[in-house]
């Protein structure tokens, strides 16, 4: 299925779950927030959030970092 991801076209399997296109992308669920189709997405619901042709998914990853 074709869906947008971080504003790019990609083709991903059919029937994925959000945690199942995190596995996919190879992208650690515990290090990111997702938001899909403007919505975020709470952790505990990324299991079984399913995401469908077309949907709109942006993935925001947590840096460490801090003032010098």
């Amino acid at each position: 299925m074709l869906i947008t991801v971080n504003g790019e076209k990609k083709e991903t399997p059919e029937g994925l779950t959000i945690s199942g296109l995190l596995q996919f992308l190879k992208v650690q669920s515990e290090r990111v927030a997702v938001e899909l189709n403007l919505d975020i997405v709470k952790k505990d619901r990324y299991s079984t959030t399913p995401v469908k042709e077309g949907d709109s998914v942006e993935i925001v990853s947590f840096m460490a970092g801090g003032r010098d």
